[in-house]
């Protein structure tokens, strides 16, 4: 009789290691087999948990986006108004979003993934509607979408290597929209 290893949580080091792949080679420079061996678990564990890449992916970025709205919402949590939901705003930003370029890179690869395929979109369209809920705890729909346009742009310029707005600048753009 053989006996199994046992590890419960193969399934989450997968995934961990998938986001970790595609932040340092992109979607394109991952695979099952990379994953796999970054992972520390038999190739043939990686289709037991997922039926091909789309869904290792899904679940990978499912994983990421869940992480960063967590961070959004507890940055968001309270009753902010003025000067001070300006400067959660600028917080959340900077160093929420903006915080590493692990983050910068895992973000456009969705976009990318999600201009082209439904099933990303699905994700992606979640993911915004998260945000537009947070911010419009503080503010109406449509000054929410002005600060969520001002946030992706930010994360665009940034990505891109134009480098970020300062906070002053982030701050004083933010007053502008919300008429602080």
């Amino acid at each position: 009789m053989s006996t199994r290893r046992v590890d419960p949580d193969r399934r989450e080091r997968i995934i961990g290691c998938a986001l970790e792949l595609i932040a340092s080679q992109g979607v394109a420079g991952t695979s099952h087999r990379k994953v796999a061996a970054l992972a520390d678990v038999p190739l043939g564990s990686m289709t037991y948990h997922f039926s091909g890449m789309d869904e290792l992916l899904e679940a990978a970025f499912t994983r990421f986006t869940r992480e960063v709205g967590e961070r959004f919402a507890a940055r968001l949590a309270g009753g902010l108004a003025g000067a001070e939901l300006v400067s959660a705003l600028v917080e959340l930003i900077h160093d929420d979003v903006l915080d590493s370029r692990r983050s910068l890179v895992l973000t456009m690869e969705l976009y990318t993934l999600a201009a082209r395929n439904p099933r990303f979109r699905d994700i992606t369209r979640s993911w915004l509607e998260f945000s537009a809920r947070s911010l419009e705890r503080h503010m109406d729909a449509a000054t929410a979408q002005q600060v969520d346009a001002l946030i992706e742009g930010l994360s665009i310029h940034r990505a891109l290597g134009i480098g970020p707005a300062s906070r002053e600048r982030t701050a004083d753009a933010l007053g502008k929209i919300l008429g602080t």
